[in-house]
């Protein structure tokens, strides 16, 4: 911990807030950081949900062929 740090927390120590002053600073806090997002473009937003599509439906098919193997190959030994 630096020494500014501990200075922080010292200062925070000393200082009472009311409820609705925490909220506030809250409320605050938080738009500063929605603020700092950087969202994408429409562009960027379709290709990139293209890609997870994709990959969704390759996921399924690989894992639909995989049980297909394996239920075939134990449907031969089991029956």
């Amino acid at each position: 911990m630096t020494h500014n740090e501990a200075k922080d927390i010292k200062d925070g120590e000393k200082r009472s807030l009311s409820p609705s002053s925490d909220l506030s600073d809250f409320f605050k806090s938080t738009k500063a950081e929605l603020d700092k997002i950087v969202w994408p473009s429409r562009q960027q937003l379709i290709s990139e949900s293209a890609a997870v599509i994709l990959m969704v439906v390759v996921s399924a098919g690989l894992v639909f062929l995989v049980d297909s193997i394996f239920g075939w190959i134990s449907s031969r030994i089991f029956l």
